[in-house]
C-alpha cells in the first residue's frame, strides 16, 4: 500500500483472573483561566496518521476507524476498529517509531458501535503479548467498562495460560484502566489536553474529541449527524477530521437506509456547509460512505460547497 504524507502549512479488569481490579473513575479537572497550560517543548510537530478510514462495509483497503495523533513521542489513539494494531505496525514499518505496538497505551473511544470497537481485544492483548508492561488507559462513553469486562472474561483462558504457562509475560500489560467520560475536559498530560463533546449518533451515546497540542488543535467528529452546537465545538480547528456520506450515493439507498443515514451521519452537502462556517485549516474526510461513487467524486461533492483545503483520507495517510 502506498503512503501519502501531507505537510501542512501551519504550524478493567482482571478480577476473574485473580488480579487486582485496576480501574479509575474519569478524572475531572477545574480550569483556572489565569493559569497557562505548559506543554513539553518538542522538536517535531504533531503528526496525524489515519490507521483506519473504513465503515462497517468490509472494504479490504480500509481498516476500521482509528486515528493516531503523535505528540512528543507518545501515540494517542481515537477509536479501535478492526485492524488497528496491524495498521499501527504498518505505520511503524513506514518510519513512525512511536507506533511500536508495545507503545499503544492511551486510547479514546467515540462510541460503542462494532466498526469502532472490533479491534479492542487486539488492542488489549497483542501489545501485551509483545511486551507492553503498563495497563491500557481507555476513555469513552458509558458501557465501555462492561465491554472491557466481557472481553477480558472471554479471553480469560488465553490470559491465564500466558501468565502461568511457559511463555514469558508480565502481569500488568493486559490490564485496562477504564474511564467512562462526560462532556468536558477529560484528559491532560505534558503533550495534550483533550476535550470531549456530545455528538448526535441517534440513540447511542457518542462523543467527538478536540486535541490541543503545542502546535495544533485537532478535532475529530466521530460518527455524527449535524446538530445544534456542533459548529461551536469545531471552531478554531487547525485540522477537522470528519465522517461523511456521499449525497449522490445516498440516492441509491433503500428508504429505510436513507432514513438511518440522514439521522445519524453527515452528508457531503451538510459537511460543506459546516466547514464553510468553521473554516478549519485542513478538512480530512474519513469513515467515508461512498455507496457507488469514487473517492474523487465524493471529494468533488464537498468542494462544490466548500473552497477550503480538503483531503479524502485513506489508510496510513500522514498529516
Amino acid at each position: 500500500m502506498s503512503v501519502r504524507i501531507y505537510q501542512l502549512e501551519f504550524v478493567s479488569v482482571l478480577h476473574s483472573l485473580k488480579f487486582p481490579r485496576v480501574e479509575h473513575a474519569c478524572r475531572r479537572f477545574t480550569i483556572n483561566p489565569c493559569r497557562a497550560i505548559i506543554y513539553r517543548v518538542t522538536s517535531t510537530p504533531t503528526n496525524i496518521i489515519l490507521l483506519g478510514t473504513g465503515t462497517p462495509n468490509a472494504d479490504p483497503d480500509r481498516s476500521g476507524p482509528s486515528v493516531a495523533i503523535i505528540v512528543g513521542g507518545t501515540p494517542y489513539l481515537i477509536d479501535f476498529g478492526p485492524g488497528v494494531v496491524r495498521r499501527a505496525a504498518a505505520a511503524f514499518k513506514n518510519g513512525f517509531k512511536e507506533l511500536d505496538v508495545k507503545k499503544l497505551k492511551i486510547a479514546f473511544l467515540t462510541h460503542l458501535h462494532s466498526d469502532h470497537t472490533a479491534g479492542y481485544p487486539d488492542l488489549i492483548l497483542t501489545p501485551w503479548v509483545l511486551n507492553r508492561d503498563e495497563p491500557l488507559e481507555v476513555f469513552g462513553p458509558p458501557g465501555l467498562r462492561s465491554m472491557t469486562d466481557n472481553i477480558l472474561s472471554a479471553w480469560r483462558v488465553d490470559i491465564r495460560e500466558r501468565l502461568y504457562g511457559l511463555q514469558p509475560s508480565n502481569p500488568s500489560g493486559c490490564m485496562v484502566n477504564v474511564h467512562e467520560i462526560e462532556e468536558g475536559k477529560i484528559y491532560e498530560d505534558s503533550n495534550v489536553r483533550v476535550e470531549a463533546f456530545i455528538v448526535n449518533h441517534g440513540s447511542l451515546s457518542a462523543f467527538g474529541y478536540k486535541f490541543h497540542t503545542p502546535d495544533k488543535i485537532i478535532t475529530i467528529s466521530g460518527d455524527t449527524a449535524p446538530s445544534d452546537g456542533l459548529v461551536e465545538k469545531y471552531q478554531h480547528s487547525d485540522v477537522l477530521i470528519h465522517e461523511v456520506y456521499s449525497s449522490a450515493g445516498f440516492e441509491r439507498y433503500p428508504p429505510d437506509w436513507q432514513k438511518y443515514h440522514s439521522n445519524v451521519h453527515t452528508s457531503s452537502t451538510e459537511l460543506a456547509r459546516i466547514a464553510s462556517i468553521v473554516k478549519p485549516g485542513l478538512l480530512i474526510l474519513y469513515h467515508q460512505l461512498f455507496n457507488g461513487v469514487t473517492g474523487e467524486e465524493l471529494l468533488m461533492e464537498v468542494t462544490e460547497g466548500y473552497d477550503g483545503k480538503v483531503v479524502s483520507g485513506k489508510d496510513l495517510d500522514v498529516f
